[in-house]
């Protein structure tokens, strides 16, 4: 059964954190709205960087690196993804539409989008917003967007931590976006 070996240290290593920084990303940038937990952005940037995302930015109260408690669940990954801190998710978010980038909020709304039912475009440049631990993303932010995502959920509680939900939806948009 050699087959089924857990792969060690060594076999996993894949590149430097330099290396990573310019390898081909997809076209999704993600971005934080008020997400007050350091280990949410710690998970988001390593997520970001398990799924080659271009850029994580951290809007209004997030934090950013470098912080022990980012470092704790990031793993490095601070030093291997593209990051910038934004004061104001949303001029940044409009900044972005105007360059061409799609506007996709994940957030619980009337008339969402199932996450497993979106198809980006050919060539469709995504920025996927995530919210607040508490207050999600804000209605202006949602107000803006071009799609509301959502992942279906169907157990007793109403929502998945921030930077679960934001996995999710990395992983789902990373299967329609070409590199």
């Amino acid at each position: 059964m050699t087959d089924r070996l857990k792969k060690n240290i060594i076999e996993l290593t894949r590149r430097s954190a330099g290396e990573n920084i310019l390898a081909p990303k997809l076209p999704l940038i993600v971005l934080a709205d008020n997400v007050r937990s350091l280990h949410n952005i710690g998970a988001l940037l390593r997520t970001a960087d398990a799924f080659a995302v271009r850029e994580v930015i951290m809007a209004g109260i997030s934090g950013t690196p470098p912080h022990p408690e980012i470092s704790k669940s990031a793993l490095g990954a601070e030093d291997s993804v593209k990051w910038h801190h934004a004061d104001d998710a949303l001029t940044e978010i409009c900044r972005l539409k105007e360059e061409g980038w799609r506007v996709c909020v994940l957030e619980q709304t009337h008339n969402s989008t199932p996450l497993q039912d979106y198809r980006p475009e050919h060539n469709d440049k995504l920025l996927l917003v995530v919210g607040n631990e508490v207050h999600g993303v804000n209605q202006l932010i949602v107000d803006v967007a071009d799609v509301v995502l959502e992942i279906p959920q169907y157990g007793a509680k109403h929502s998945l931590n921030v930077s679960t939900s934001a996995a999710i939806a990395m992983y789902q948009l990373s299967l329609y976006l070409a590199m």
